[in-house]
């Protein structure tokens, strides 16, 4: 998630090169073949077939760091501690999945990686919130977070870290059918051909992967999802799309509804908003009509249009301690996590965005 936009390090010339280099440079560091670049238009390569008719089986949150996912170390999920072994983790995350389930019905939770994380010792502590998640049964989705400070500005800050950082992800999940692999969250200091290039990269370098194991964000803030579904490289993958209601001050339930589906363009049957919320802890009444307030009126806009178009969504965020968006809030010991709903109006709207619950009443 990101509030505000953040300035990029690199030059336009400096960019083209250092895309230049991620593209060709990822000698000796792959688990497949050495790939010859990204496959030519028309080739798709690996698996393009198996994605569902639409996405409405991916229903779930995010489980962040309270520092928004963006770190210079290991990520560690609100609730969990760097201190914790595999069993302590696997416990406690096995606790959190469940209240997931049990308080909010959803299957799918969206998790944050880096290098730290992956490349380093808790590695081996962090694998109990992917193993424990899978084993309750969710679909997990896996997704590549940028560093904090001058290094969040929407670039892969290493390439010498990042493609290790997902040989030993893959090696250890790719037979997991319940893992996803998203290659980067919100790749805004891209521009949408340099960004569809890096994506048709991943894809060559992990051809063990089905391509309907793959979520390919959206171009910017992961923003739009036309140019990459347009793309005849990503072709099988999912789409993830963002959508916040901050992005305006106002707009009315019908402008929200336009600019969600612009966004989208015909490309609904293969995206997931993998992020999109609105402010949890304020008292606002989701299940009602409230023409002036701009969250109300977005949040009902954008959930009521998931479910028209038949779309998957995974809410920011479903756990994250001191955000004013977290739908879960923890309680009871530490060792023995469990949640409470922040707003069970925010959770209606996600339900009903999910196919189950009532409309909105006048």
């Amino acid at each position: 998630m990101r509030r505000t936009p953040a300035g990029t390090r690199f030059t336009p010339r400096l960019r083209a090169a250092f895309v230049a280099l991620l593209i060709a440079g990822t000698s000796g560091t792959t688990v497949a073949a050495s790939p010859a670049g990204a496959t030519p238009s028309g080739h798709t390569g690996g698996h393009t077939s198996g994605l569902s008719k639409d996405t409405t089986q991916f229903k779930g949150v995010n489980w962040a760091d309270p520092r928004d996912n963006f770190a210079d170390d290991p990520v560690v999920l609100s609730g969990l501690s760097t201190s914790d072994t595999y069993a302590q983790t696997y416990t406690k995350a096995s606790r959190v999945i469940s209240a997931f389930r049990s308080n909010l019905g959803a299957n799918t939770v969206r998790l944050p990686i880096n290098p730290y994380t992956v490349n380093g010792r808790y590695w081996k502590s962090y694998r109990g919130v992917i193993d424990a998640a899978s084993d309750k049964g969710f679909k997990v989705i896996l997704s590549y977070w940028e560093g904090t400070g001058p290094r969040k500005d929407g670039f892969i800050d290493d390439t010498a870290t990042y493609w290790p950082m997902w040989n030993t992800v893959v090696k250890a999940y790719k037979s997991d059918k319940r893992v996803y692999f998203e290659p980067m969250n919100e790749p805004h200091g891209y521009t949408d051909t340099e960004w569809a290039d890096i994506a048709a990269k991943w894809l060559d370098t992990y051809r063990q992967v089905p391509r309907n194991r793959v979520f390919v964000s959206g171009a910017g803030y992961n923003d739009h999802v036309t140019t990459v579904c347009a793309d005849p490289r990503l072709k099988g993958t999912y789409l993830s799309l963002h959508h916040y209601g901050f992005w305006k001050d106002y707009a009315t339930y019908d402008q929200w509804v336009a600019d969600l589906k612009v966004r989208i363009g015909d490309c609904a049957n293969r995206t997931v908003a993998d992020e999109f919320g609105s402010p949890m802890t304020t008292g606002f009444d989701y299940n009602k009509p409230t023409p002036d307030n701009n969250f109300i009126n977005y949040l009902q806009a954008v959930t009521d249009t998931f479910r028209e178009l038949k779309m998957g969504s995974v809410y920011w965020p479903g756990l994250r301690t001191d955000d004013t968006y977290s739908l879960q809030t923890l309680t009871g010991p530490p060792s023995r996590p469990w949640l409470t709903t922040t707003n069970q109006s925010g959770a209606d709207r996600l339900a009903w965005s999910w196919g189950r619950g009532k409309p909105v009443q006048p």
